[in-house]
Parts: structure tokens; sequence; C-alpha cells
């Protein structure tokens, strides 16, 4: 005899409960599914979920697993041996200074990002192409470097533009060019950094992704200006 509540049977519930129960994970179809994946559309253990978050799994940003993993993640911590071009000192005045210009970029990074599906280690190849022409004019040449990688290659003309824009909004407002290449090639190297230190380093980790996208507003201020 079949008992229903209202219109839906329970018997038929039972029985979507007991398959739900009984489905193997998705990913090493051994252990019992314990959650629902988006990046794999299927049932996962959580097991897989740890270790194949990020690495092996395109995860989307709104994933709650992924946000619940967020506040447990402790990236290695740094020294100043493993920080980049050391030989760039930078203070908290030119930061301060240069505000305005750490959050265009930023927020130019994180939208190249998210249009083009780059993760971590794509921002960090294309920041540091970047920093490398950006260094080389300062000593007197003329050479760009670009990354072989697509989408590092995409995310640095993304970023090209953007500056380019940047100049055009300054020589408005201002009359004259005063962004300045020595500039700019701080604050590149600034988010270098920041990459390394939020980077949980996994193939295709996006928590420095994530980090911008909080930390920074979701739109650059509409009237830069530039300091002198």
């Amino acid at each position: 005899m079949e008992i229903s509540s209202g219109h839906v049977p329970i018997v038929a519930d039972l029985q979507w409960i007991q398959r739900l129960v009984n489905t193997p994970c998705k990913l090493c179809e051994k252990k019992r599914a314990r959650r629902y994946c988006p990046g794999t559309a299927g049932e996962i253990c959580a097991t897989c979920c740890g270790t194949e978050r990020e690495n092996t799994i395109a995860c989307p940003l709104d994933c709650e697993h992924l946000m619940a993993a967020r506040h447990h993640e402790r990236p290695a911590p740094l020294t100043d041996l493993d920080l980049p071009n050391k030989d760039v000192h930078l203070t908290e005045k030119f930061l301060r200074d240069q505000e305005h210009l750490v959050i265009w970029l930023s927020h130019s990074l994180a939208r190249s990002a998210q249009a083009t599906g780059a993760v971590d280690a794509d921002l960090r190849e294309a920041l540091g192409a970047m920093i490398q022409t950006y260094r080389t004019l300062q000593s007197g040449l003329i050479y760009e470097s670009k990354p072989q990688n697509p989408y590092a290659a995409r995310v640095q003309e993304d970023m090209k533009a953007a500056i380019e824009e940047l100049r055009k909004k300054v020589v408005e407002e201002a009359g004259m060019e005063l962004l300045k290449d020595s500039d700019l090639a701080g604050v590149l190297v600034f988010l270098q950094r920041l990459e390394l230190q939020h980077s949980n380093g996994r193939k295709k980790g996006r928590a420095f992704l994530d980090f911008l996208r909080s930390y920074f507003p979701p739109t650059p201020a509409p009237s830069p200006s530039v300091a002198t």
C-alpha cells in the first residue's frame, strides 16, 4: 500500500533519497557521494572535492563549497627571498599616492580574468610580462615581452587597453600626460606580489581573483586623478 502526504507520494520520496544515498562519487567511483559539484555537474565525495578542487575541477567562484574552503586556505608565507623584482622598493607612501592606479589596474585585471577564464597562474604570467616590458622601457629600450600562454596574452592585451584608457582620461582632465611608466611598473609589481601572497598554488586556482573581487570596488573610480 502506498502512503501519500498531500499529492506527493512518500514512497517516491524515499526511493529518491535511497538513490542519492547510494550514489557513488562521479570522480573516484568508490566513495559515497556527499555533495553536488557544479564544476563536474555531478555528485562527488568530500575527499575528491578537497583534493581535486581547482586542480582538475574548474570550480565556479560561487560554489558554496569553494567559498567555504577559502576561509580555511593558508597560503605559504612569503619571505624577502620569494619576492620577484626585489630591487623594486614599494613604500606605503607610494601605494597611498598611487591608490587610484592600484584600484584601476586591480579592477581591470579581475574583469579580464573573468571575461577570459584565466586562472591565477595566467594572471601571474601576464603581470610578469608587463613588468618586464615597463622595466625595459625604463632602461631606454623598447621591447614588449609577450607570453606564449594564450590566456596570459589576452589578459596582457586587456590590461594594455585599460592603461591606455586611463591615460586618455588623465590627459582630458589634466591637459597633460601625468601617468608615468615607473609608477605603472611599481603598481604592477605590487599586484604581482599580491598574487603570490594570495595564490593557493592549485593548477586552476583563482584565490587571487577572489581576493581582487572582494577587496577592490566592483567598478573603478569614474574620474581618476594622478599624484604628481
